[in-house]
């Protein structure tokens, strides 16, 4: 696969990002062709066999949790302060799990795959010579994009003060609600439910910054 067959595919899916409604179903249309087997591409068809704990994810491997967050963010896209960022991060924000999911004790378990995610997903981009602030902007969301629940949770890997140096706190609100709702069986109380823990998170950290 030459580099301007994979720099077109990567701007196939940069407009369906933008533009689809379920931007989904073009992923997984073309997930079967060839450059998916090729790096950079390859990182996003390991998610395919990359499982999850069905505790916390009944929708199945991190593929199918991955494609579920981008419709969700599709959704509220408008809402985002920057779509395209926005977007991406969506798509490569949980690339980190591939290689940092194993069993332990029967239990599955992904530690520090939003830290190992934000180096792979600036490999990711870099392949595609995408500007150094796009870039960072999209990577620094994969890296925070678990602080949500460290927080809401009072989990010793809670790092508010260095998040907020690096990323804007309501884009990382969305994104959290997009990979909280992204787990299957859309659920009206569920929603509201996520709603609320986003609101209460940036409510939270507020109020940390207020001290």
């Amino acid at each position: 696969m030459n580099l301007k067959t994979t720099m077109d595919m990567f701007k196939e899916i940069d407009r369906h990002l933008l533009e689809d409604k379920i931007p989904s179903e073009y992923i997984l249309e073309i997930s079967n062709e060839q450059v998916f087997n090729e790096e950079p591409f390859n990182m996003l068809k390991n998610l395919k066999d990359t499982p999850q704990s069905p505790k916390y994810h009944p929708e199945g491997s991190v593929w199918n949790h991955t494609m579920l967050v981008l419709d969700k963010a599709a959704e509220i896209k408008e809402d985002s302060k920057d779509k395209r960022v926005f977007m991406w991060a969506a798509l490569l924000h949980d690339l980190g799990k591939a290689p940092t999911t194993k069993t332990r004790k029967g239990k599955i378990t992904s530690y520090n795959h939003d830290n190992v995610g934000e180096e792979m997903a600036r490999k990711f981009l870099e392949k595609f010579h995408q500007e150094e602030r796009f870039t960072y902007k999209v990577c620094k969301l994969v890296r925070w994009h678990m602080q949500p629940l460290f927080i809401l949770k009072d989990l010793p890997f809670a790092d508010p003060e260095n998040m907020l140096k690096e990323v804007d706190i309501d884009e990382i609100a969305l994104l959290f609600l997009c990979d909280r709702l992204g787990r299957g069986g859309d659920n009206k109380e569920r929603e509201i439910e996520e709603k609320n823990n986003a609101e209460n998170f940036i409510k939270k950290v507020k109020n940390v910054q207020d001290i």
